[in-house]
């Protein structure tokens, strides 16, 4: 039941995430393109996550990290997930028009494809002591 919990509240700081994500690519797709902009819209979204993730999913672990090295690691253990996310996005843009004009849909799509991978990273490494032991 715990880890329920915690994966809906994992789901809700993603869609924070997705919002953040959407915001900043359509702030910077114009300027930097779709792809470095979604880079950059990811790195946001990452940073994000991580403050909602720490404060409530997972706020009954502890990662034994500085809050610096937890930061990172999250960042690196995010990579996974952000991977798929990137090449779902990626391909959509490629492939279809409908996306190349809505490119929410394709930060959707890559969102969902890198979300169950970052749970699974997210609980199983960084925050893998409750708290109190």
């Amino acid at each position: 039941m715990k880890t329920i919990r915690e994966f809906l509240l994992f789901g809700m700081a993603g869609l924070c995430g997705f919002a953040v994500d959407t915001a900043v690519l359509y702030a910077l797709h114009e300027i930097l393109g779709p792809f470095y902009a979604r880079g950059v819209s990811f790195l946001a979204a990452v940073l994000a996550t991580w403050l909602i993730n720490r404060a409530f999913a997972f706020r009954k672990r502890r990662s034994e990290l500085s809050r610096k090295r937890e930061f990172l690691f999250y960042l690196a253990l995010m990579l996974a997930g952000g991977a798929v996310n990137y090449a779902v996005y990626s391909w959509l843009v490629i492939s279809y028009p409908l996306v190349q004009q809505h490119l929410v849909i394709g930060v959707g799509a890559g969102s969902v494809a890198g979300m169950l991978i970052n749970f699974l990273v997210s609980r199983y490494l960084l925050y893998r002591f409750a708290a109190g032991q």
